[in-house]
């Protein structure tokens, strides 16, 4: 089914539009699964605590990709809604260049600092050997990575939302194949999960940047551009908001991990890993929603057409809510099974994974509702309201939950603080989605 973005959408379009969206972030999600499992199971618990360690950092330094993406991709859905096509393109050009640019420099940055970070935060001994060495390898490949971030929010934007998933699973099966082969086979331990990821994400960077570098039949194609500087601080403070919301959430699992080696040593630091690769899948649903939808809702406000707004809005308010109740009900019910699957060769972390999953679980009940809201304001080109929701929720309510909880509950209050700064994020959401509905017409 071809849809346009200047189409009326039923929930049965709405769900086609998205599903390759939906299918590419939980795939990517699933490929770095398959990264912890190899690693948990072939390697030994302390590498699979270092790489859960260090991945934040990581983290922060690739979100720049995010936010380029979805913060251009908004204002250029915006643009095309306006008939500007030309403009759009030049924008999409230029945001590729500068992004690229961008990767090279945190790149240099990460694998210099990589060391005193982990150091930092409380990496020893052989924790911190693994820390650097995946770190550096991965972090080789931070360019392509940025790319490829870009590129899943842009595809939708151009129209070929196919095109991106088909790119996701290309990078996907490169990284499970080579996994298996680097790990599993020629046991070649850390630098070996590393060294496949790294080359996975060439994968998924390289490829698009290639398709939109030739004569291609999308609505968008990198060339010949000009700076323009205006635009680029538009994008990135439309874009701000998915930045804060990865970096926060990088600083939170950082806290979180600090928490849990005070609470419950290594084994705290490897449960929440298993939580956080398991999450990654589920709120990869609702992530990958809301990107699809953004440049539909981007497109739709740009041609001032308050009608279409309206109804989407509310239909998807109603398909995240069917979400949220089916990730919910996967999690409680899966709790075991998934923590058999990472860590079922130690009894003590598998019951205290477990424990942790079964609480965990019901902040799946809220998540969606928050991401959503925050992307359906970045998809408005209101940048300021998009990141007060996702720093509301990423950061300053985690932190405050996470530091606060555990004073009463031990363990138990840092699984029960995700779920508390999720049901906070709501009622942030609903503030924020009924006041300013007069505004944008919706």
């Amino acid at each position: 089914m071809n849809i346009q973005l200047s189409e009326h959408f039923t929930y049965r379009k709405l769900l086609s539009f998205t599903f390759p969206s939906v299918v590419m972030l939980v795939f990517t999600s699933v490929y770095g699964v398959v990264d912890g499992f190899f690693v948990s199971n072939f390697v030994g618990k302390t590498s699979f605590t270092a790489v859960n360690f260090i991945m934040p950092f990581l983290m922060i330094l690739g979100s720049v990709g995010f936010m380029f993406g979805t913060g251009d991709g908004a204002l250029i859905a915006k643009t095309l809604g306006e008939g500007k096509e030309k403009k759009a393109r030049d924008l999409f050009s230029m945001i590729v260049y500068v992004s690229f640019a961008c990767g090279v420099f945190l790149a240099v940055f990460g694998i210099l600092f990589v060391r005193p970070i982990a150091s930092l935060l409380g990496a020893k001994g052989q924790l911190l050997e693994d820390c650097v060495t995946y770190g550096r390898i991965i972090l080789a490949a931070l360019p392509a990575y940025v790319l490829q971030y870009e590129f899943q929010c842009l595809f939708a934007t151009a129209g070929k939302p196919s095109l991106g998933l088909y790119v996701t699973v290309a990078a996907g099966v490169t990284n499970m194949v080579l996994d298996a082969l680097f790990v599993a086979v020629f046991r070649w331990g850390i630098p070996g999960a590393a060294g496949a990821t790294a080359i996975s994400q060439c994968v998924g960077g390289v490829i698009p940047l290639i398709y939109f570098a030739c004569p291609n039949k999308s609505l968008l194609k990198i060339g010949r551009t000009q700076f323009l500087g205006r635009e680029l601080l538009k994008a990135c403070g439309n874009g701000s908001s998915e930045l804060m919301s990865n970096i926060s959430m990088s600083i939170v699992s950082m806290l979180y991990n600090v928490q849990l080696l005070k609470y419950a040593g290594e084994d705290g630091v490897a449960a929440y890993g298993v939580l956080m690769y398991v999450s990654m899948i589920f709120l990869a649903v609702f992530i990958g929603y809301s990107v699809g939808t953004a440049p539909v809702i981007g497109y739709q406000y740009g041609a001032k057409n308050h009608g279409e707004l309206k109804s989407l809005r509310k239909k998807s308010l109603v398909l995240i809510g069917i979400f949220a109740l089916i990730m919910f009900a996967g999690a409680y019910l899966l709790a075991s099974p998934l923590s058999k699957l990472f860590v079922g060769y130690d009894k003590g972390l598998l019951a205290l994974t477990i424990r942790g999953f079964s609480i965990f679980s019901f902040c799946f009940l809220f998540s969606g509702f928050a991401i959503f809201g925050s992307s359906f304001f970045t998809a408005l080109n209101n940048g300021l309201i998009s990141a007060s929701i996702a720093f509301l929720r990423t950061l300053v309510f985690q932190i405050a939950a996470v530091l606060i909880l555990p004073l009463f509950w031990g363990v138990d209050g840092i699984w029960l603080s995700i779920v508390a700064a999720e049901v906070m994020a709501v009622v942030v959401t609903v503030f924020f989605l009924k006041g300013q509905r007069e505004k944008y017409g919706y």
